[in-house]
């Protein structure tokens, strides 16, 4: 049975593109994450990647070395198609295809609220609220 692909990681500067098979992949250094990068710099479990609405999402999970997204430190943030995602100092480019008919415009208004993490989590100085654990 043939996993269905709903995007991929491709490593900057050369390699093997990562598919994205799971709507919520645990990117981290731990075997049992969904996408298990082996480098000191990684944290056992970094950061999560989910797909909400046809729109990648990444959240980092209170890693060491926290993760960027076109070069600015995040703790969580949506993804463009072609955005590159900083993993400790391991950079990646997203690819993946919008739903048909949705507009960058439309999905990612909604979707960068400035208010939604206040300064000091956005320079990363205090860790994000855990969200709900129920899904719904």
């Amino acid at each position: 049975m043939s996993q269905r692909i709903l995007g991929e990681l491709v490593p900057v500067g050369g390699g093997d593109p990562i598919p994205l098979t799971a709507e919520v992949m645990v990117i981290g250094r731990r075997p049992s994450c969904d996408i298990c990068l082996n480098f000191q710099n990684v944290s056992g479990t970094h950061c999560e990647l989910s797909l909400r609405n046809g729109v990648w999402h990444i959240r980092d999970l209170n890693s060491t070395n926290g993760i960027k997204v076109n070069g600015e430190r995040t703790l969580r943030r949506p993804l463009r198609p072609g955005d590159e995602i900083g993993i400790a100092n391991h950079r990646y480019r997203i690819q993946y295809q919008l739903p048909p008919g949705s507009s960058f415009d439309d999905i990612f208004a909604e979707e960068e609220d400035p208010f939604a993490q206040s300064l000091l989590e956005k320079a990363g100085l205090v860790r994000p609220k855990k969200p709900p654990q129920g899904r719904g």
